[in-house]
């Protein structure tokens, strides 16, 4: 069932991440924050309809507060797709109209769509009419030569007229003609004072900025400055401690556990996966930025990158890493 406190959870999320914030990844980010609300992967409303549903859907229960990303353009499967998602019990549904690759511009959505605001009304629409949960939206401030300063406030005034109550805003135009996906990430200024005048203009919608957050100091700075929250990305993944351990304490909550009972509270869900017949890469390729900048993080990222894919393997060589990388810390110390 979805937590009484998600609506609270969105002054911290961590991103949806192709390929990297499966629900592997989201029990590794729980374990380090109580709060944050995490993202799926962006699932397309024709895999929803078409494809596994366990396998695209299914999440364990300690995930909460957990959103579903979607992707598509068109209102009907949209819907379908969110009637689907309801009886597996996220606690939102967010519609994706940020990413800019290739593919999804031949299938008209992500970035694509901030040239459609009508039609992106339409099918947050035709999604609310399927779920109990809020339907929200991730976008861009333009695309291409789009003007950002006139472009994005009638792009949410179009969300707000159906009710859409949460927007985040990535603070980075998308050109979808020229960068790669890769360097729309990095290339495009960000312009984070444009999404604060957005939350002043809109102040009874819940606004957040995603987009170069690298530090939890940025993040409760930039709340503190109108914001509602922050999402924040690639760091989260890359250095998740540096930015999760020590989030709850945006909501008053001392709870902080040190990188290493993270890997503790770990183990159980590695050795369930593996007794489930599962590999326990598939779970520690998430892991490998855990003691980053730390004694023995190169030894930890080698120990789970070799031989974790094998069938049949134990906690033996996640045991082995722990065991050396406690001994870096020590002699380090």
């Amino acid at each position: 069932m979805p937590r009484a406190n998600a609506a609270l959870a969105h002054r911290l999320s961590v991103a949806p991440m192709m390929d990297w914030t499966d629900r592997h990844c989201r029990v590794f980010h729980r374990m380090m924050t109580r709060h944050a609300m995490l993202y799926s992967e962006m699932v397309t409303s024709a895999a929803v309809l078409h494809g596994p549903k366990e396998r695209l859907l299914g999440f364990s229960a300690v995930e909460h507060p957990v959103a579903l990303q979607l992707g598509g353009s068109d209102p009907r499967d949209l819907a379908a797709a969110t009637a689907i998602a309801r009886d597996w019990g996220y606690d939102e549904i967010n519609l994706n109209c940020g990413c800019p690759s290739d593919r999804v511009q031949s299938g008209c959505f992500g970035a694509v769509l901030m040239e459609r605001p009508a039609l992106v009304a339409q099918c947050v629409a035709a999604m609310q009419a399927e779920t109990d949960v809020p339907v929200t939206v991730k976008c861009r401030i333009g695309v291409d030569d789009q003007d950002p300063e006139v472009v994005l406030p009638v792009f949410i005034e179009h969300l707000a007229q159906v009710g859409v109550r949460h927007v985040v805003i990535h603070a980075r135009k998308a050109w979808l003609k020229g960068l790669s996906p890769k360097e729309n990430r990095e290339i495009p200024p960000l312009d984070h004072d444009l999404v604060l005048r957005m939350k002043a203009r809109f102040p009874e919608l819940t606004i957040c900025l995603n987009g170069g957050i690298g530090t939890l100091a940025q993040a409760r700075d930039l709340i503190a400055q109108g914001v509602d929250g922050v999402m924040i990305g690639r760091v989260a993944y890359h250095d998740p401690a540096a930015v999760l351990i020590g989030a709850d304490a945006l909501w008053g909550d001392d709870h902080a556990p040190s990188v290493f009972e993270v890997a503790d509270l770990m183990r159980p869900y590695i050795a369930a996966h593996l007794a489930e017949g599962g590999r326990m890469h598939q779970i520690t390729r998430h892991m490998l930025g855990l003691f980053a900048g730390r004694s023995g993080a190169r030894i930890w990222r080698r120990r789970l990158s070799e031989g974790t894919n094998r069938p049949g393997l134990g906690l033996e060589i996640y045991d082995a890493a722990l065991a050396e990388v406690s001994r870096a810390a020590a002699a380090a110390a």
